[in-house]
């Protein structure tokens, strides 16, 4: 699941991601994340912070609140210490700056793999 209120970022990692097996569903904020996670449950969600309506970390709360297997990956402009401890407090698995966005593909393997994902860590 993308959900980022740019329709250019969200085809921007499609494209990017575009080499992976994957369906993606695509959310403008998080208040439609919250609304479609359930009927879609992704392997992983990739979450914008600042969005109207309501930002990424409520969505991401609200999310792994509900479902607590549910992988979010935060991704955002601001690379912030205060972000980064408010991703971890509301249940995000990795925080990824959006310029470090070449990394993006080790952190989904990571999710992804078919041991066990990793164990939340602080970001």
């Amino acid at each position: 699941m993308i959900v980022d209120d740019h329709p250019a970022f969200r085809e921007l990692l499609r494209t990017f991601l575009r080499t992976t097996e994957a369906t993606f569903l695509e959310c403008e904020d998080g208040r439609d994340a919250v609304a479609d996670y359930p009927g879609f449950q992704p392997d992983v969600v990739l979450m914008d912070i600042a969005m109207k309506d309501m930002d990424g970390l409520s969505a991401t709360a609200r999310i792994t609140t509900r479902f607590p297997p549910a992988h979010v990956v935060i991704l955002t402009q601001y690379d912030d210490p205060d972000l980064r401890a408010a991703a971890t407090r509301a249940g995000a698995g990795d925080y990824l700056p959006k310029d470090q966005l070449s990394r993006l593909p080790e952190v989904l393997r990571a999710w992804s793999s078919p041991s066990e994902p990793p164990e939340p860590k602080p970001i």
